[in-house]
């Protein structure tokens, strides 16, 4: 269900929301700390109440976002994923599951954190992300 590739090349990343007026370089940063991850339909991301290690920018595709089997949101490129329970070392919130089939960048805690350490824009952004899930 799921395909993971090492990439280098940032021209994947580019057109991404997310990154929007990222420079090149920092694509290219970008690219180093991202695995590419391709899911199919039906693939689980994230599983409500599991402890995470990874989060996601869709680069294309959908996904439902389920809490307690319900249907809550779907999500859509640019949009990141997971990155509450690596910020807050926490069980997941909701399980996450591809509704086509996806090309994620996946980020490790370590590459998470390198991300939000070296770039400010991701830094804002994520922050950005969470004050809108927390007023919900």
């Amino acid at each position: 269900m799921f395909g993971r590739k090492a990439k280098a090349d940032a021209e994947w990343l580019a057109g991404v929301s997310f990154f929007e007026g990222f420079s090149s370089d920092e694509l290219t940063r970008v690219a180093t700390l991202a695995t590419e991850v391709d899911a199919a339909p039906g693939a689980e991301l994230t599983e409500q109440g599991r402890i995470g290690d990874v989060c996601y920018v869709i680069v294309e595709g959908t996904a439902g976002v389920y809490a307690s089997g319900e249907h809550i949101a779907s999500l859509h490129e640019g949009t990141m994923v997971g990155e509450m329970a690596l910020i807050e070392r926490a069980p997941r919130n909701a399980t996450v599951v591809a509704d086509t089939d996806m090309v994620l960048a996946a980020f490790d805690a370590k590459s998470f954190h390198q991300l939000l350490d070296e770039m400010p824009k991701a830094k804002e952004r994520v922050l950005a992300l969470l004050n809108s899930r927390v007023k919900g």
